[in-house]
């Protein structure tokens, strides 16, 4: 049966933890729907699950880019529906975990996702625009094409920003508009990883404090040594952002964790408009037993 969890909350909340325990009780593969573990040498940056985990049982589309590779909406819902077709066919069941809701939402509600290809020119006026007026000045040119796309972006996310732009100004249609819905060809669960304010704070803080102890700086450090332009998206990343800023004398160790610690709680407060308490489409679990307890009739359904 083609059938499918996925894993969501914000970030810091315990996902990855979670459908590892969850694979490992009710088999399956584990399907990465995370922007930004895609990347190859971005492991302590990302959080992402160590390769003695991976081992653990089959991990996909995780290292699949190159930090300095534009790599888009389009070609993560292309290549994430190829892996999810050869786990099906090898009768498993597939687990979603990420916090990139766009990527979560673009599979389990079949966008048609715009396959635009970037335009450097534009992209350096759009960035000019950021650098010279401000984010604030190109997200507000953004709201007067986009709202929707406005009120989930966040001003300071420069990139995603002028990527709605690019879209809108190569289509003439708002990005908004290029993600209509449709129905999957799978039968699909989610579950949200559900964690009390104060206590995710605290991950975060822990977390954030964790990343620059074990080496932060140091691995964006050798993603530059390796010709990793510092403009690149992959770079722009909570934490690799702050990281490339202390390397670049603009701001101290301290300053760089705090700054990370503020951006990393900002982007769970928008995660929180991807996945809502109110969606009756998530079942909101605060640990290992309550989550197979609320799966138990499906996986069992497809055995």
């Amino acid at each position: 049966m083609r059938r499918l969890v996925a894993v969501v909350g914000p970030t810091a909340a315990g996902k990855s933890a979670l459908a590892l325990a969850l694979a490992q009780r009710f088999g399956g593969e584990v399907v990465n729907a995370d922007s930004r573990q895609i990347y190859r040498g971005m492991d302590i940056g990302t959080a992402k699950p160590s390769t003695a985990t991976r081992a653990l049982l089959p991990h996909h589309l995780y290292d699949i880019a190159e930090p300095g590779d534009a790599y888009s909406l389009a070609l993560y819902r292309r290549d994430a529906l190829a892996v999810l077709e050869g786990i099906w066919a090898r009768g498993e069941l597939a687990w979603l975990v990420g916090g990139t809701g766009q990527y979560v939402w673009a599979l389990l509600e079949a966008w048609q996702v715009p396959d635009v290809a970037p335009r450097p020119d534009l992209r350096a006026e759009l960035a000019a625009v950021a650098e010279r007026d401000g984010p604030e000045a190109l997200h507000a040119r953004l709201r007067t094409v986009d709202a929707e796309a406005a009120d989930r972006i966040d001003a300071r996310n420069v990139r995603r920003v002028i990527r709605a732009l690019e879209v809108h100004e190569v289509t003439g249609k708002p990005i908004t508009d290029w993600q209509t819905k449709g129905v999957p060809d799978f039968d699909f669960r989610v579950l949200g990883v559900s964690c009390e304010e104060k206590e995710l704070i605290w991950r975060i803080n822990r977390r954030t404090e964790a990343m620059f102890a074990s080496g932060l700086v140091e691995e964006t450090q050798a993603l530059l040594d390796a010709g990793v332009p510092p403009d690149a998206s992959a770079l722009s990343s909570i934490g690799c952002a702050e990281a490339l800023r202390e390397l670049q004398g603009e701001i101290t160790r301290d300053k760089a964790i705090e700054l990370t610690k503020r951006a990393t709680k900002r982007l769970a407060r928008r995660q929180r408009q991807w996945f809502r308490p109110q969606d009756p489409r998530v079942t909101w679990v605060e640990g290992a037993d309550e989550a197979g307890e609320a799966l138990g009739p499906f996986v069992a359904a497809g055995s």
